[in-house]
Formats: structure tokens, sequence, C-alpha cells
């Protein structure tokens, strides 16, 4: 019986038709997507850097830091997960018609 579990698991995955023949994954997030998240953790990096530096009460430690995790964590990731082309949005309706 677990044999014809794991044919049918097998058979269940599914592949994009212009996908190479070894390709069983389809990754959802495109260059562009993985560029703005790479800018966020930079950002977020500027921002955990600026609070470690200089003393605990000046503007870089208690003003700019924390806007630019919130600007890094609340805008560049979502925009980076959630952002698509519309060119990409049409090909995935008509695929799916």
């Amino acid at each position: 019986m677990a044999a014809k579990e794991k044919a049918t698991s097998k058979q269940s995955r599914k592949v994009a038709p212009d996908a190479p023949k070894g390709d069983r994954f389809n990754w959802p997030f495109g260059l562009y997507n993985l560029s703005i998240i790479l800018f966020g953790v930079i950002v977020l990096l500027l921002g955990y850097y600026l609070m470690a530096q200089g003393p605990h009460d000046s503007f870089s430690s208690l003003t700019l830091s924390p806007l630019l995790l919130m600007f890094g964590y609340l805008v560049v990731f979502p925009v980076g997960i959630l952002y698509r082309k519309k060119g990409a949005q049409k090909q995935e309706t008509a695929q799916e018609l």
C-alpha cells in the first residue's frame, strides 16, 4: 500500500508546462523580487547599525534607526514578497483557463 501512496504523491506534483524537465519546484519570486528583498536586508542592517552607534539618546539611535527598521519591515519586505509584474498575472490567468 505504501508503494501506491508514493506513486500517487509523485503524480500529484504540479510542474509548470514551460519548466525544464528536472524542475519540480516553481519558485514564485523573480530576480526583481529578490533585489527588493535584498534592499530590505540592507535597510535593516543599516537600521541596526545606527541603533548600536553613539550614545543611547542620540538622534540616530532614537529616531532614525527605528524609522529605518519600520520602513524595512513594514514597507520593503511586503513589497518584495507581494510584487508581481502585470504580464505575469495575465500569463497565469491564461494558463488556468
